[in-house]
């Protein structure tokens, strides 16, 4: 079990991050692998998960301990895989998931790709009164900064679902993404419009 990587940030992906460590990189899944970009060719600590398969070994990464333990805890559940763990991830805190958790507030938690009903109570049950210990204490920067970046790529995929109703392909839109990622905006308008500029320059 590889528990964290220690190592140089050489490249962002759209679904992973290569960290070079000793002249080798290891490609590192993460739910929102822009969060990493300030740190790119310097030096990160990340957090992960090694997922063994008959077929494939991957390593799933994530900024914080309690982010990864929510992850694996989430493995657990029937009916959720590791994709559906990290778009869970990609949409909430740690603190908002286990509040819903312990609410069982199954409407809440039914609003993640691929989490339907059934879902959503199977979660309730696996996990009620397990998660507690993991919601962080207070809001620090790091915490902030992290919560900022799912906001914003939540933000992008609602501006790509905007432009596809305008017409535009996926193959279009997917090369476009990466830069709207980059883009510092509040409103899905905003990145909707940075991304009519980005097409018609393409």
């Amino acid at each position: 079990m590889i528990a964290y990587i220690n190592g140089l940030l050489t490249s962002i992906e759209e679904e992973s991050i290569i960290v070079e460590v000793q002249g080798i990189g290891y490609e590192i899944f993460c739910a929102n692998p822009f969060y990493f970009e300030p740190n790119m060719n310097k030096e990160v600590k990340i957090h992960t998960y090694h997922h063994v398969r008959e077929d494939a070994q991957i390593l799933f990464g994530f900024a914080k301990k309690e982010d990864k333990y929510l992850f694996s805890k989430l493995l657990n559940v029937s009916g959720i895989g590791p994709k559906g763990a990290l778009a869970i991830l990609a949409g909430v805190s740690v603190a908002d998931f286990v509040g819903a958790i312990e609410r069982e507030d199954d409407k809440y938690l039914t609003k993640f790709p691929g989490v339907g009903k059934k879902t959503a109570r199977q979660m309730i049950l696996d996990l009620k009164g397990k998660l507690v210990d993991w919601i962080p204490d207070e809001e620090n920067e790091a915490t902030i900064f992290y919560t900022e970046a799912r906001a914003d790529q939540s933000l992008v995929a609602e501006a790509l679902e905007a432009l596809e109703a305008l017409g535009y392909s996926d193959k279009e839109l997917q090369v476009i993404k990466p830069e709207l990622h980059k883009v510092e905006a509040d409103k899905v308008d905003d990145y909707v419009r940075h991304g009519l500029q980005l097409l018609l320059k393409a």
